[in-house]
């Protein structure tokens, strides 16, 4: 009995053990973390505030930072990474801000540590996607801040051109809901399939719909997210539909002032009547009364 008591006690002391040991912080699960950079002045990349809040709401953890500690950030993130602390590791930034987490991708690259995403938002030149890089999702409008493969480069590679929304400009580019959606997608097929997200494309500008071309590096379209595969992606604009033909009376619409075929506004209309147009009546002209005249003497008409 002796004996069996000494193993219970042993059995004890090993379950007390792992429960301890699984609650130290240094040896917990590591877990994801977004680094997002704001541009010019750190005033001027709000929207990455708001995007760091949605990802937070969604259980990842996100930061937000001056594009300028990108260096810090970087030397911090390689220490959490090999005290496995952080991994996945996604750089999301605007502007300049955009090309500090390019920047800050190659300088972990160079100390061995692997980033999951990039995402840069609108950066204002051209970048190559450094070996260590999984994925890049380069949102911009401009076709010249294209980003493109570094050497080494086997991850996949999409250039999202939104330069022909016109709801979406540099300074509105990193506060666009149906951006943000699109990037949290992306960030929570990276962390895991243990959070969910608003289908992307929920909240989309007007007049643009979620139809886009995808084009690899030879110009045929690529299938979407293909590994080692580069994407332009190009959404498709609505065009305005042409004016209705017709006369200044007819080409009217609904609740918009008419306007006349020269594209003058009509500042008044005749009214209409149910029946139709009425004709206007016609004058009235005096006549002259008839004139009389005498009549010559005649005795023969005398009564007697």
């Amino acid at each position: 009995m002796t004996g069996w008591r000494r193993y219970s006690a042993i059995g004890v002391l090993a379950a007390a053990m792992m429960l301890a040991l699984g609650a130290n912080p240094s040896v917990a699960e590591s877990r994801a973390h977004v680094y997002l950079l704001r541009g010019l002045m750190n005033i001027f990349s709000l929207g990455m505030d708001t995007l760091a809040a949605e990802l937070n709401h969604r259980g990842v953890y996100a930061t937000v930072n001056n594009y300028a500690d990108w260096q810090a950030l970087a030397d911090q993130a390689a220490a959490n990474y090999r005290s496995n602390k952080e991994s996945p590791i996604v750089l999301i930034g605007h502007s300049l801000g955009a090309d500090a987490v390019m920047e800050m991708a190659a300088y972990l690259g160079a100390r061995g540590i692997p980033v999951a995403l990039v995402v840069p938002f609108d950066g204002t030149q051209s970048f190559s996607a450094s070996s260590n890089v999984a994925r890049v999702l380069n949102v911009t409008q401009r076709d010249y801040a294209y980003m493109r493969r570094g050497p080494g480069f086997h991850g996949t590679l999409t250039n999202f051109d939104v330069s022909g929304d016109p709801n979406i400009s540099h300074t509105t580019i990193d506060k666009s809901p149906r951006l943000h959606a699109r990037v949290i997608s992306e960030v929570l097929a990276v962390v895991g399939s243990g959070h969910r997200v608003t289908e992307p494309g929920a909240v989309k500008p007007a007049g643009v719909i979620p139809t886009a071309t995808r084009v690899d590096e030879g110009g045929a379209k690529a299938a979407p997210g293909s590994p080692g595969r580069d994407e332009t992606i190009k959404p498709e604009v609505t065009p305005a539909p042409p004016p209705k033909p017709g006369n200044g009376a007819t080409n009217a619409t609904d609740g918009a002032r008419p306007l006349a075929d020269s594209g003058t506004p009509i500042i008044a209309l005749p009214e209409k009547s149910a029946v139709g147009p009425t004709a206007p009546p016609a004058p009235v002209v005096a006549r002259p009364k008839p004139v009389e005249t005498a009549q010559p003497f005649n005795p023969a008409l005398v009564p007697n």
